[in-house]
């Protein structure tokens, strides 16, 4: 029979948020692969967990990966651990679950601390929809492109970063997306944890001033629908009727569907927008 990969979350800060199951599962699978052995032997340690262990990083993480998926289709059974959290989430967790399920070897999850969700409860911002950014892209035409792309998000924006790129990061996050509610999450679950609710202009004056220490999570605030409409409508005020009508026409939309459409935009009625296309016609 084959074996089983497990998904174990590990803690972001205080060990006390490891779960009993996460500890039976590490003591009694047969191998387990961690993100950085180093860092984990002192987890290991702390629990009095035995198991034989190996690296599988973003750097073996194809090569790495084929050994152990075929060290599972032998039957063995494979702890996963990333440094802190969730394996899987922002880190090469992700290809090892896709090896495994392209070859039909069961994955299940023993889920625990996750700094993701645990600074989104915590940011006092709104928690029913967010879109989770990770860490934004090192290449600077990627980064911009991203940044473009959530300037008109509406939800709630989680992102990670390291605490010596934090003022950059804001500085960007400002440029991009305007001013804005955020909440900066540090030290997550440790004893010197903090959130440090503000907006962005607020955020990078500060951290000017004071030096950020600790892995951080930014839980930014989404713009709202009623922003983004107010915005096009702004922009369709700028055009004449005619060229309203005109843009949807371009689109391939006939005539009398176009006037309607340009007259839900503009907030008028289809008559008005039929009258401005007689007197330009005039």
């Amino acid at each position: 029979m084959q074996g089983t990969l497990y998904l174990c979350a590990t803690p972001i800060g205080n060990l006390e948020d490891m779960t009993f199951r996460a500890v039976r599962v590490l003591q009694e699978a047969d191998l387990i692969a961690a993100e950085d052995t180093r860092n984990s032997i002192k987890l290991l340690n702390h629990f009095q967990i035995h198991t034989p262990m190996t690296s599988y990083h973003e750097y073996n993480k194809f090569e790495k990966g084929r050994e152990l998926t075929e060290l599972l289709r032998e039957g063995k059974n494979i702890a996963l651990i990333t440094d802190a959290g969730m394996p899987g989430i922002s880190d090469p967790g992700e290809e090892l679950v896709k090896m495994c399920a392209d070859a039909g070897i069961t994955v299940t999850a023993v889920p625990g601390a996750c700094a993701c969700v645990t600074a989104l409860t915590l940011s006092g911002l709104a928690t029913r929809r967010f879109a989770f950014e990770a860490f934004l892209p090192a290449d600077k035409k990627e980064r911009r492109m991203v940044l473009e792309e959530l300037k008109n998000e509406t939800r709630t924006i989680v992102i990670y970063e390291a605490p010596h790129r934090l003022t950059k990061t804001l500085e960007e996050l400002l440029e991009h997306l305007g001013n804005r509610k955020i909440s900066v999450c540090r030290e997550l679950t440790k004893r010197h944890e903090t959130i440090f609710r503000t907006d962005l202009k607020g955020a990078l004056d500060y951290y000017e001033k004071e030096e950020a220490r600790g892995e951080c999570v930014l839980v930014l605030e989404g713009r709202t629908a009623e922003e983004l409409l107010k915005e096009k409508q702004d922009e369709w005020k700028k055009m004449t009727p005619a060229e309203h009508v005109a843009m949807y026409e371009a689109q391939g939309i006939i005539r009398k569907e176009a006037m309607r459409l340009a007259a839900r935009d503009r907030g008028v009625s289809k008559r008005e927008i039929y009258q401005s296309l007689l007197e330009q016609e005039e």
